[in-house]
């Protein structure tokens, strides 16, 4: 098999990422469903992206939001380890085209179903986005859960603070497919589906990073 620069790095990133902070993976999946996945997860800071991609055994092409590409350093990044930016707040045409390209190939796809990282921390509305992807593509969908992560910024406030490495926690869930709907699913279904994909999300966070996903009661998918 031949690799890639994603899998070459990979344990480059996991020493750096250490000195970062001290993480630590729940549920660990040595193998996971063959075909169409898309990983969804919560989301605090842009390492979460790394950090979710050395937990998987699969190669990854996240989403990024297209701010990204204001930065050259954000934008090569992307583009080395496959990944494409969406146009948030508008349909993105492109950006659908190459997400169920992604799918069609049977590999891994990474979104944040809220579109944007969580200043407050807490679980915002998810955006439909993700659910509709997975319902044409019957995709599964393997939920994660990251806490932790917003604490390695405090490492740059003040030099007293360069030996902290905050505890980061990346709980893996398990994958699981969205109810069949028959023909095209209707906004309604699409809200339905997305609601049931941050509840699976929520599950795997400590009830302060909930958010609008902190209740108990989990929809049945």
């Amino acid at each position: 098999m031949k690799l890639t620069v994603y899998d070459c790095t990979r344990p480059v990133a996991a020493i750096g990422l250490r000195f970062l902070c001290r993480y630590q993976y729940r549920n660990r999946k040595k193998k996971l469903p063959d075909g169409p996945l898309i990983v969804v997860s919560n989301h605090l800071s842009w390492l979460d992206i790394p950090l979710i991609g050395l937990g998987i055994p699969r190669q990854i092409a996240f989403i990024a939001k297209k701010e990204y590409f204001r930065s050259p350093l954000h934008r090569r990044l992307v583009d080395i380890y496959g990944g494409f930016t969406v146009e948030r707040g508008a349909v993105d045409g492109t950006a659908l085209k190459k997400a169920f390209q992604v799918l069609d190939e049977g590999r891994c796809l990474g979104i944040f179903p809220e579109g944007t990282r969580s200043k407050g921390l807490k679980l915002q509305q998810g955006h439909v986005g993700t659910a509709f992807i997975a319902l044409h593509k019957n995709a599964y969908i393997l939920p994660i859960g990251v806490s932790g992560t917003e604490k390695i910024r405090d490492k740059f406030d003040r030099i007293t603070h360069i030996l902290y490495r905050p505890k980061v926690v990346i709980n893996i869930g398990e994958p699981f497919k969205l109810p069949d709907t028959q023909g095209h699913p209707t906004r309604v279904v699409r809200d339905q589906c997305t609601d049931i994909i941050m509840h699976h999300i929520a599950e795997l966070l400590p009830e302060s990073y909930r958010g609008v996903y902190g209740n108990n009661a989990h929809p049945q998918g």
